[in-house]
């Protein structure tokens, strides 16, 4: 296959371009800051997080529900301040996908699951706007990886057909889906060997 061939990229955020930004984790780290009980947070956690991430909940009510349901010694600010700290770039990642949508002329379409006002951290903090011409994100959709329609949504949005895009995420299973679908896609477990699945699709990474 040619890279002139591949006319978009689809990426995944957390995992690829970032940390997570609040997997288990970040929220043992919090546990331990906080001195929470991890049994009851997790639980909590996963009971409501699906609705956070679809947007239909706001960061406040979702740790009301996760923290906030009872008396703390600390406030709502310093805890979305502590889970705003979490996060962290791989910037040679990120700057490796810079290069590679200037040198092929690609657009560069985010496909992840991520509430809203961590996002917009994300967005902000690490600039990520310079990167992505579109985000395709959970909050903003209303659906969320694993559902088919969030990547139909993605070829869609950006008008590009499944056999010119390529689909890059660390959940193998986000993958398998995206090739289902007929996109091309790269099991992302790091830059290295990102670099060199590339290569198979006509992109020189040198």
């Amino acid at each position: 296959m040619k890279a002139k061939e591949i006319t978009t990229l689809f990426l995944d955020i957390g995992g690829v371009l970032l940390t997570n930004g609040w997997g288990g984790e970040q929220r043992d780290n919090a546990v331990a800051h906080f001195h929470l009980d991890a049994q009851e947070l997790n639980e909590r956690h996963h009971l409501t997080f699906d609705t956070y991430e679809e947007g239909k909940l706001t960061l406040t009510d979702y740790l009301k529900r996760v923290v906030f349901y009872e008396k703390r010694e600390f406030s709502e600010d310093d805890f979305i301040k502590f889970m705003f700290k979490q996060s962290q770039p791989y910037q040679d990642t990120i700057d490796f996908f810079k290069e590679i949508k200037k040198r092929y002329k690609l657009r560069v379409i985010a496909v992840s699951n991520e509430g809203r006002e961590l996002n917009a951290y994300r967005i902000k903090t690490f600039k990520l706007a310079e990167l992505f011409d579109a985000f395709v994100s959970s909050s903003y959709v209303h659906l969320r990886k694993p559902d088919e329609d969030i990547f139909r949504m993605a070829t869609d949005i950006s008008q590009t057909d499944p056999d010119n895009s390529l689909y890059i995420d660390d959940r193998r299973m986000f993958v398998e889906i995206a090739k289902n679908l007929g996109m091309h896609s790269i099991h992302y477990t790091g830059l290295d060997k990102a670099k060199n699945q590339l290569k198979k699709f006509g992109f020189d990474v040198e």
